[in-house]
């Protein structure tokens, strides 16, 4: 049977992929003393929707109904969940969570319905936190071989501009919601666009060089967050035409990108959760996996046993406690070592009578085909120094 449209199985090196970039990913959120999260995938449709039915994602929810008639729905995404379990918390509030989200939309090449949402974010922030999660994002594409570019901009800066432009007030959100669209539609469309709006001024004044906004008086924070990545050794990129979420940000907005895909790999911003000043970003597995260029893992072997059952078990126990993965093969060398090549395991470890007599196992370079035989510490010593395939 096949699988719904729009959700995957990930099985073997692409889950292997997957779940390694997972472990990447907590390592760093928990360095930066983010603490773990984890929330329930269903919950009340107006819940769900919240403040934000108006937001192209709410409009997309799965809808649910229980047994009990009650209206019910699959998250779309972690933030609003926050609302609830930043409740009563000190703050700063740091929380990190990885795990699936709904949207029930049409499904192109990098978008499912079903996908991995993996998200940080600072309640009761100020420039300062957004500094520290864009040392975050930096900090994570660097470990999973991803060249990228931050782009920052400020909302409140944008509406500022608007505002010295006299843009009537019912227009603004349109203004910007076309603005928007100068990554997906020709700069030509999008000023057409504007016109029929009387805006058209404002995509000139987005060309123009960073130095020119410096007489808004929303741009010092943009300034501000740019001296704080300094210290963090953080290039970002002013992008004055950054807009994002309308019903969802209220002053910084990022936004992560790669020469590799026309997509975002990334994205976040400062908003408010019950008032509270608050910023987050997040990463969608699903666009960073095929992308990743991880450094080499820690190297696998198969143990064959060869009616040596029992020092194949003590032999795994001891390259498991040292940390180096393997797996016993009950059956013949033959079928042990097609096995082995199927999974691209680069070692095995051949155990039979003779080996036990000698107290030397038959190592196997499965890539050159070339045997030795060696005692069980040099194995051990030899597998734990040897390096793993890179994904």
């Amino acid at each position: 049977m096949e699988s719904v449209k729009g959700f995957k199985d990930y099985t073997g090196e692409e889950a292997t992929k997957r779940a390694e970039i997972m472990k990447i990913l907590m390592d760093v959120f928990e360095r930066y003393n983010f603490e773990p999260a984890e929330t329930p995938v269903v919950e009340y449709e107006e819940f769900v929707k919240g403040e934000n039915s108006s937001d192209e994602a709410v409009s997309d929810i799965f809808k649910l109904e229980d047994k009990g008639s009650r209206k019910l729905a699959l998250r779309y995404e972690f933030t609003f969940q926050l609302k609830r379990i930043a409740k009563g918390k000190k703050l700063p509030y740091k929380r990190y969570q990885i795990g699936p989200v709904f949207r029930d939309e049409p499904v192109t090449g990098n978008r499912f319905r079903q996908f991995i949402q993996c998200d940080i974010d600072t309640i009761g922030s100020t420039v300062k936190d957004e500094a520290e999660v864009l040392a975050v994002v930096n900090e994570i594409f660097k470990k999973i071989g991803i060249k990228t570019i931050i782009n920052i901009n400020s909302r409140k800066l944008l509406n500022e501009i608007l505002e010295k432009e006299k843009m009537p007030e019912k227009n603004k959100n349109q203004i910007l919601r076309e603005i928007d669209k100068l990554d997906k539609l020709p700069e030509n469309e999008v000023k057409n666009n504007l016109k029929k709006l009387k805006a058209e001024k404002i995509l000139d004044i987005l060309r123009n060089k960073e130095a020119f906004f410096e007489k808004y008086e929303s741009y010092s924070e943009i300034k501000k967050l740019k001296k704080y990545c300094r210290y963090y050794n953080i290039k970002v990129n002013f992008q004055p035409s950054l807009v994002r979420g309308l019903s969802y940000y209220t002053k910084t907005v990022f936004e992560v990108k790669t020469e590799k895909i026309k997509e975002t790999i990334c994205g976040g911003g400062t908003y408010l959760i019950e008032g509270i000043e608050s910023t987050g970003i997040s990463f969608g597995l699903d666009r960073i996996e095929p992308l990743a260029n991880l450094k080499q893992k820690k190297q696998t072997c198969l143990i064959v046993s060869i009616n040596q059952d029992e020092k194949a078990i003590s032999l795994s126990n001891w390259l498991r406690k040292d940390n180096i993965p393997c797996t016993i093969f009950y059956n013949k060398v033959s079928k042990a070592l097609e096995f082995a090549n199927s999974k691209k395991i680069p070692y095995a470890v051949i155990i039979g009578e003779k080996e036990v007599k000698s107290k030397k196992y038959t190592l196997r370079d499965m890539k050159t085909g070339k045997e030795e035989k060696i005692v069980e510490r040099k194995l051990v010593n030899k597998l734990s120094q040897c390096k793993g395939i890179a994904y």
